[in-house]
Parts: structure tokens; C-alpha cells; sequence
């Protein structure tokens, strides 16, 4: 197969300076949750004169722009690639002392969503530029609401990814998520769970409140609290497989008002991490049996409560086989992650719709020990900004050969 590295390199390195203006305004500007307008109205003005149509959705500031063949009908019949970028921060306070700094007090660009959106829309205006060679349809998702607000399932329920062809969504979906935590360049996924889902639990446990010197006139919650803690752990370890494995943690036991008074209720917060709708299945339903007959079996009562969070980021092996031939057809080293992340990611609702692959960008700062830097969500996160044009450069040459050539 003909290789594609200098081009899109080339193309890569031309954008960088322009991706790198765009982050940091955005970067200093952060905006947190479904609604960044001022972010969506900055990535706007940087496509500004681009031959894409646009779509918008009534639940969110997220963008849909598409590219179409510049020769008539060219597409109405050939593929269509989804690439995408998120745009939203975090509710933190920066301590990075950038010069370009969060000016927002308590938000912080700590995930590289800033430099997700600017490299997709490095991207696009690369693209955009070698229309007439494009066999296929090319859609850019620009999304807010990824950090637990669940951005891609509104944007997908707005309907803005249906009818991109007559009738058909896209065919494949892509994503970059940078990693100062890995060397600068480098590229890693795996095919199968990359990503965990992540559901957030809530329990609460009440009994009989009382002083705290006559206990056995009450029915003290906090001990029962504790053993639904413990069996809770004892279920991870004696009924999960090591080969779909979970992780279940309580986080949070909040109960009493004084050191001489026994409270009604405890009431209990955690997470549950699972690589299969199966296991996250049934482990739901355990955490809810365990709470009410841990409960019952002191005379009184549990209710448990799960708020689904995102689904497994599962991707198809054919489209991160792709991701690997396009990324050595750069220059870029590969890297088969070994086993899932058991952190979460919104576009598993896109991965559940559309086969495709997310990939992993190490952005480590040149001359530091990647493992030593400030991780993803740290007030410290910085990034080498000279990476993403390799970033660039991988969602043009994901979007040309799959346009072409489909995942083969």
C-alpha cells in the first residue's frame, strides 16, 4: 500500500503554528460542561472561509462540520470518516504558571481538550485544502461535555451525526486523546476495551438514631455502613473473573452530626469501573443486593442507587490496526497498550454507533521522564505543543485512507 508520511507530516508541521494559537486561546479561556460557546465561536472563526456546512443541536454548544467532495455527486455513494475533537475543561484551579494560563478562576484545561479541538481543526483546513483528491465525505466533531456530562450521547441524540450520506451515518469514527505521561510522539491504543465504563454508586443506610452511651437502643448505621464496604470488596474478589475484571470503590461515608449521638443514616458514594456491558450488568444489580441484605440482616434498611455513566470505549480492531499503519506510515513509534485504562471516555457513545478507534498521543514536554510529569487532571498538566502536528498529520491520513481504502 502507498505510503502517506511526507504529505500529511508536511501538512502537519504547516498548521502547527496556527493549532498552536488556537489552544492557547482556548487554553486561557476554559469553559466547563454542555454549553462552551465561547469555544465553539473560536474554533468557528479559526474555520472561518472553509468550504464545510455546519450543524448545530439544540442540547449542546457542539459543532458538526462536514467536508464534502469538491465533484459532484463524488460522495453520495462512497464512505464517510467522523473525526473528533472535545473542548470542554475541568473544574480546577491551574497552577501551571503558562503565560497563557486559565484567566477563568476554578477552571483548567487539565485534559488536553484544548488541544484536541485545535489539532482537529488544524486538521480540517489541511483537508480542506486537498478537497479535490477526497473520495469520501469527511465530518469533524467538535464536542463539548465530555468531563461527566455526557456531550456525544446529546449530540448523536440531536440527530446531528444522521443523514451525513442519504440515510447512513458515518462509516468509521476516529479520536486522539493526548498523554503527557507517554514520550513525546509516540502512539498507542489496542483493539477491543480501551476505556472502562464508569457508573457512579450511592447508598444509604437507616436505621434508629439514639445516644451515642445507650447504643443498643438504637440501630447504629455507620458499622453496617463499614460491612457493606467490605462485602462489597469481597464480591470484586470471589465473583468477578480475572479476565473481565471490575474495580469497585467507595470513596465517600458520610454520617452523624456529634460525637455522643447516633445517626439515623450513613450514606455511602463510590464508583464502579467495568470493561463489558455484561459484567457492568450484573455487578449494578450485586451492589443493590449487597446494600439491601447487608441492611436487612441488622434490622434495617438499604436503598442503592446507580447513576449510569459512560459505556465501555470498545474499539474495533480493524480501525486500530489502521491507526498503527497510518501512525508508522508517519514516522511515529507504535505502542500496543498491554491492558484497558480503567478511566472513562463520551466517545464510547459514538463507538457504540459507529465502528472506529481512539488513540492515545504522548505529548511529554522534550527532555522530561514522561512518568514523572503531572498526570492527566493535575493543576500542573502541561503538554509539548510541537506534538500536535503529528496529531494533525494522523487525523488527515486516518480520514485519506479510510476514504480510500475503507479499514483494509
Amino acid at each position: 500500500m502507498e505510503q502517506i508520511g511526507t504529505d500529511w507530516t508536511a501538512a502537519g508541521e504547516a498548521e502547527l503554528e496556527g493549532v498552536v494559537e488556537l489552544r492557547r486561546a482556548i487554553h486561557a479561556d476554559p469553559e466547563i460542561g454542555l454549553n462552551c460557546h465561547r469555544t465553539t465561536e473560536k474554533i468557528k472563526r479559526a474555520l472561518q472561509g472553509l468550504p464545510l456546512e455546519y450543524r448545530e443541536g439544540p442540547s449542546t454548544s457542539g459543532l458538526i462540520a462536514i467536508l464534502r467532495p469538491s465533484k459532484p455527486n463524488a460522495g453520495d455513494n462512497g464512505r464517510a470518516v467522523l473525526l473528533r475533537g472535545d473542548m470542554d475543561a475541568l473544574p480546577m484551579q491551574e497552577e501551571t504558571g503558562l503565560p497563557f494560563a486559565s484567566q477563568v478562576p476554578g477552571a483548567m484545561h487539565a485534559c488536553g481538550h484544548d488541544a484536541h479541538s485545535a489539532m482537529l481543526v488544524g486538521a480540517a483546513r489541511a483537508l480542506c485544502a486537498r478537497r479535490d483528491s477526497l473520495p469520501g465525505t469527511i465530518v469533524f466533531m467538535f464536542q463539548p461535555g465530555e468531563e461527566g456530562y455526557h456531550g456525544a450521547r446529546f449530540m448523536i441524540e440531536d440527530g446531528l451525526l444522521d443523514d451525513v450520506l442519504p440515510g447512513r451515518r458515518p462509516d468509521a469514527a476516529f479520536a486522539l486523546h493526548i498523554w503527557p505521561n507517554m514520550p513525546r510522539g509516540i502512539v498507542a491504543s489496542r483493539g477491543g476495551p480501551l476505556l472502562a465504563s464508569a457508573d457512579t454508586l450511592n447508598a444509604t443506610v437507616t436505621g434508629k438514631g439514639g445516644h451515642a452511651a445507650m447504643p443498643h437502643e438504637s440501630l447504629d448505621p455507620i458499622p453496617v455502613a463499614c460491612e457493606i464496604v467490605t462485602a462489597l470488596q469481597t464480591l470484586i474478589a470471589r465473583t468477578v473473573p480475572v479476565t473481565d475484571p471490575a474495580v469497585l470503590s467507595i470513596t465517600k461515608i458520610s454520617a452523624g452530626t456529634a460525637h455522643n449521638i447516633v445517626p439515623t443514616s450513613a450514606e455511602l458514594l463510590g464508583t464502579l469501573r467495568t470493561l463489558s456491558e455484561e459484567r457492568r450488568s450484573t455487578l449494578q444489580a450485586a451492589f443493590k443486593r449487597v446494600v439491601e441484605h447487608v441492611a436487612a440482616a441488622h434490622g434495617m434498611t438499604g436503598s442503592a442507587e446507580v447513576t449510569q455513566g459512560y459505556p465501555v470505549t470498545l474499539n474495533d480492531t480493524r480501525a486500530t490496526d489502521l491507526v498503527r499503519r497510518c501512525a508508522e506510515d508517519l514516522g511515529s513509534d507504535w505502542s500496543e497498550l498491554p491492558a484497558p485504562i480503567m478511566g472513562a471516555e463520551d466517545f464510547a457513545y459514538v463507538l457504540r454507533e459507529i465502528p472506529g478507534a481512539m488513540a492515545i498521543l504522548g505529548t511529554a514536554p522534550k527532555g522530561t521522564d514522561p512518568e514523572s510529569n503531572p498526570p492527566l487532571h493535575n493543576t500542573r498538566m502541561i503538554i509539548d505543543e510541537e506534538t500536535m502536528a503529528k496529531g494533525v498529520a494522523l487525523h488527515c491520513a486516518l480520514a485519506e485512507r479510510f476514504l480510500a481504502s475503507g479499514f483494509s
